[in-house]
């Protein structure tokens, strides 16, 4: 399983992915489910991936031959006209590398090869952006009413950010906030695990401002997970107590 997380703010983007895939109990591996591509001081794009590891990994070979031999009039990462024309043509590649799959395996490949994208990045002269694609290839775009995607696990995280996330907030408040969404995932879920990767992209940077990989001996997500843990016990022990006889 998968969990990833993209986050808009008034300064930026944050996004946090997992690096685990696993078919079985007895067969773990560690895969990057983060990537991003850059031209300085024009344009810088992340891409976060979920699913089949087999689809999304062909859709990333694909991106990275279009970006390193662009064929005339082809739309790649570094000359899309905007992030929406960007994300369109990731769209329709991940629609049309699901199919091809599923067309190849027949029956056997329906529902097998599903994968979802998360896309964030900013051009020059426009606001950052970030997106979630679908596996049929649409698309949605984060929003004053919807200021972050999670994509994979994403029911044990969730709580925390919506209880949490302000759009004003720091970069570093954030970076925090993701951490104790990923905690509570990994609490209550093995098939998440670490190491984690993490990315910070400043706006008007157009490069990542912080890049970090979280793994097992890190010692401030250490204290991240002991800290949130000993914060809620305290809460719960705070708040009123309950009487059989109140009723």
């Amino acid at each position: 399983m998968t969990y990833c997380v993209g986050m808009v703010l008034e300064k930026g983007l944050v996004l946090m992915s997992d690096t685990r895939t696993n078919s079985g109990v007895d067969n773990i591996s560690v895969f990057r489910k983060m990537f991003h591509w850059q031209v300085p001081g024009e344009r810088m794009i992340a891409v976060m991936t979920a699913g089949n590891l087999a689809t999304t990994q062909a859709v990333i070979s694909k991106l990275e031959e279009r970006t390193k031999h662009p064929g005339e009039r082809e739309t790649t990462l570094l000359n899309g006209p905007t992030m929406f024309s960007v994300v369109s043509e990731i769209g329709k590649l991940l629609r049309t590398t699901i199919a091809e799959r599923q067309e190849a395996n027949g029956a056997r490949g329906k529902g097998r090869f599903t994968a979802s994208i998360i896309v964030a990045g900013q051009i020059a002269g426009m606001e950052p952006r970030l997106f979630m694609i679908y596996p049929e290839g649409n698309f949605i775009e984060a929003s004053w009413d919807t200021p972050f995607f999670q994509i994979g696990e994403t029911k044990y995280g969730r709580p925390i950010l919506i209880r949490g996330y302000d759009r004003e907030m720091s970069l570093e408040d954030a970076v925090k906030l993701v951490m104790v969404s990923f905690d509570s995932t990994l609490k209550a879920n093995l098939s998440v695990g670490l190491p984690l990767d993490l990315m910070v992209i400043g706006k008007d940077e157009f490069a990542p401002i912080h890049q970090h990989r979280v793994t097992h001996d890190d010692a401030y997500f250490a204290q991240i997970s002991t800290n949130w843990g000993e914060a809620l016990k305290s809460a719960f022990h705070s708040l009123p107590g309950y009487s059989f006889e109140s009723g």
